[in-house]
């Protein structure tokens, strides 16, 4: 694979490892934290919270009942593609009261993975509308669950109003392996875009 037009922003052009920053993005209890954990080569940084009832009538625990931890500002990870690529990761916090820290963890992002809750789709919709309002390339990451049902792809890719160009895989985030072949499917996505696109931000 080619990985031509991944520079880091302050790194020549004289070969060696590049690195990319990427973002986990989704709605509250989606699996980011999952996939970060899963993913990672380092251990890596979650900024959890155990959820009270303090939280009860700001956070929608509709679908989630059983969650009990939440990210509060940023979950942290890196994985090593090949010798050629490294993946910086950032998990965003999914609840609405901390979206203002968006704008700052997108700073410096080449792409995104959206991940999808098939049972409860609108969790995701602020997610796509933050990726497509600040230009963020992205792949959608149909999170599987135990009580998930299968819907044909272009079903989702209606539901959500998503370009057709928008790349849509089905995954388990708690498996390395399949955490993994999304951020592939991601780093394809981005190599097919411009090479303006590709342009740290």
């Amino acid at each position: 694979m080619d990985f031509k037009g991944f520079d880091h922003p302050d790194r020549g052009s004289d070969g060696g490892t590049r690195s990319v920053k990427v973002m986990i993005a989704g709605g509250f209890g989606t699996g980011k934290t999952t996939m970060v954990r899963s993913v990672s080569d380092i251990k890596p940084l979650t900024t959890e919270e155990t959820l009270t009832q303090a939280s009860a009538d700001v956070d929608n625990l509709i679908g989630v009942a059983d969650k009990t931890e939440t990210t509060v500002s940023l979950d942290f990870g890196k994985i090593g593609i090949n010798d050629e690529l490294v993946l910086y990761l950032f998990g965003t916090p999914g609840q609405e009261r901390f979206w203002f820290l968006w704008n700052g963890l997108f700073k410096g992002a080449l792409g995104a993975v959206v991940l999808v809750d098939t049972r409860r789709l609108a969790s995701s919709f602020r997610a796509i509308e933050e990726m497509e309002r600040q230009d963020v390339p992205f792949v959608i990451a149909l999170n599987v669950f135990p009580d998930s049902q299968e819907h044909p792809i272009e079903e989702i890719r209606d539901a959500l109003d998503l370009s057709p160009h928008t790349p849509i895989v089905a995954c388990d985030a708690r498996d390395r392996g399949s955490s993994r072949d999304v951020l592939i499917a991601l780093i394809r996505h981005l190599q097919e875009r411009s090479a303006v696109a590709l342009e740290p931000r």
